[in-house]
């Protein structure tokens, strides 16, 4: 049986809806997140040390990182590489844009989304009244000289992209699409401006997508 620890709000909704995809059965252990820090609870590190969320357990084996838990699920229940581009297809594009988008997500779009997201937190922070201007001030040119642009930048890549092939990989649903819904919806919920509005109201509308959200509960990103 596979067991997902899933925290609400969070990266493990794609887990689930992967799961949902690939018709997987699995047990769903739910957690909230502490209501003033929004962290993660303690209890999650009695299944694995970092304490986050997503935790999959499986065949023996804890595995932590929606990336890598995505492939361990890909390689064990898409036999017919339904949502992933068959290992034979090893320098063909669309295996290269597969691998390429399951990294990115991570990698290059959310880190500019943390940042903006740990700025805002900052700029709210209580502090000294002297010191709020100031705070705030360094706060809000970081926005606007980095994170801000950065967005933009990977908004419009992403748009760029998907006008060009349908989907992130190619012309196919897959697992990449899964992968990069999260800093897609995070950038929404975050005011992102611009976004791949067409792709967001495809997967919304895709039943397994629903039945994931049904499972793991009402999924709206922090602001």
């Amino acid at each position: 049986m596979v067991t997902v620890h899933h925290l609400e709000n969070s990266r493990s909704q794609r887990v689930l809806w992967l799961l949902e995809e690939l018709g997987v059965a699995y047990q769903l252990v739910r957690y909230r997140r502490d209501a003033t820090t929004l962290l993660a609870p303690p209890e999650l590190r009695a299944v694995h040390p970092l304490g986050k969320s997503p935790v999959l357990e499986a065949d023996g084996h804890v595995l932590a990182e929606s990336g890598a838990i995505l492939e361990y699920l890909l390689e064990r229940h898409d036999p017919n590489h339904r949502l992933s581009p068959s290992p034979e297809l090893l320098d063909a594009p669309e295996r290269l844009r597969f691998r390429h988008w399951m990294h990115y997500a991570e990698g290059s779009a959310m880190p500019p989304l943390l940042l903006g997201l740990v700025l805002a937190r900052i700029r709210q922070a209580p502090m000294p009244f002297f010191a709020r201007p100031v705070a705030r001030a360094i706060v809000d040119k970081a926005v606007s000289a980095f994170v801000g642009p950065q967005r933009a930048l990977h908004l419009g890549y992403m748009e760029s992209e998907l006008g060009r092939h349908g989907w992130f990989a190619g012309d196919r649903f897959s697992a990449a699409d899964i992968q990069m819904s999260f800093p897609v919806e995070a950038a929404i919920a975050r005011g992102g401006g611009t976004y791949p509005q067409a792709f967001v109201e495809r997967i919304r509308a895709r039943p397994a997508y629903q039945r994931a959200v049904e499972r793991g509960g009402p999924f709206e990103l922090l602001r």
